[in-house]
């Protein structure tokens, strides 16, 4: 499929900036893959749709705050320094993007705080916006850490035109957020609030938890209208024996296995054998779905409304469809759902 078939008018006031109130008061779109049909109901209305035995796949990734401010030594200019993942505890060396990039190089201090009490060395270029830090912190990697931490904010994703607010600390996460790493939040999780996933359990619904620290790919524009040449961003996963155990027991069962998010599907596609079952797995991911495209192990979907052109769209139209996905997001946009990160959300349903 080209690039362009993913293209769509999105006005900038269908893209939410703020949460819903509750996290599973947003609207739910409902789409029957068998025959096409849509409902529209709350989020927490999810429940309805799965049994005793059922099993919900989440990305148990926790979000860091990765985005700092810090000024340049002699001239004082504010540059943004964007926090990808670190590379050497010991040297306290970290694998960064910074913004404006050309007036970063080599051996350029940047200071951070209000007190400029911490301070990184630039010590090398990467690509055109990212560099190596070596942060200058005497003291143990735990008490840098927090330190490093305490000055950061949520790492809102580029189309929420707003700064980072205290609320965004608890917002940008999900509620079962354990494993640290990821530089976005998996948006489709945000829906689950404590109270529904207990009802959930009360329902005999079982949870199967895998960790993919979502980067910062799932926001980068593909350059070529021929999608086989797009070469995705890796991103490190983990999938271990319980939730493999969990997952291969309800698809003996002839349950539904139901995937929360594009990490969760890409993660499960990654790690699933030849005989459809889900493979312990540790390592690097750069898989890219796009239609067509079979599916082996999720049989359900949960995805919130994704921007135009962008990877998580082309992945949810290669599971539902590419012409019942983008009717459903031209429904979307006259029934005046919300889309992005802090949007609402799409169940699809095999069955």
């Amino acid at each position: 499929m080209k690039l362009s078939q993913f293209k769509f008018k999105l006005p900038e006031e269908k893209i939410a900036l703020y949460p819903a109130k509750y996290r599973d008061e947003s609207r739910l779109m409902v789409i029957h893959k068998s025959t096409g049909e849509i409902e529209h109901v709350n989020f927490k209305d999810i429940l309805n749709y799965f049994d005793d035995k059922d099993v919900f796949i989440f990305n148990d990734t926790k979000v860091f705050p990765a985005r700092l401010y810090g000024n340049k030594e002699k001239t004082g200019a504010r540059i943004e320094v964007f926090l990808l993942r670190e590379l050497n505890e010991e040297l306290r060396l970290w694998d960064v993007l910074v913004d404006p990039a050309r007036k970063i190089r080599i051996g350029n201090k940047l200071y951070f705080g209000d007190d400029d009490s911490m301070v990184a060395e630039v010590i090398d270029n990467t690509t055109s916006r990212g560099r190596t830090l070596r942060f200058l912190y005497d003291g143990p990697h735990d008490e840098f850490k927090k330190a490093l931490y305490a000055l950061g904010e949520p790492p809102l994703p580029p189309f929420i035109h707003r700064p980072a607010e205290p609320e965004d600390e608890e917002r940008f996460q999900t509620i079962y957020a354990k494993n640290e790493g990821a530089v976005t939040v998996p948006a489709a999780g945000l829906h689950f609030s404590r109270e529904l996933m207990k009802r959930m359990e009360i329902k005999g619904i079982d949870f199967s938890f895998i960790t993919m620290h979502a980067g910062l790919g799932n926001f980068r524009d593909i350059d070529v209208e021929d999608l086989t040449k797009h070469k995705m961003d890796s991103e490190q996963m983990f999938v271990n024996a319980e939730a493999c155990r969990i997952v291969n027991e309800a698809k003996d069962r002839g349950n539904k296995v139901c995937a929360i998010g594009t990490t969760v599907m890409r993660a499960i596609e990654t790690a699933v054998g030849t005989d459809g079952h889900l493979k312990e797995f540790e390592g690097w991911t750069n898989k890219f779905i796009f239609p067509p495209y079979d599916f082996s192990v999720a049989n359900a979907m949960v995805s919130n409304f994704h921007m135009p052109l962008s990877t998580m769209l082309m992945l949810v139209c290669a599971y539902g469809g590419y012409e019942l996905i983008m009717d459903a997001y031209n429904t979307a946009l006259k029934e005046d759902y919300r889309f992005g990160t802090y949007g609402d959300a799409m169940l699809i349903l095999d069955k």
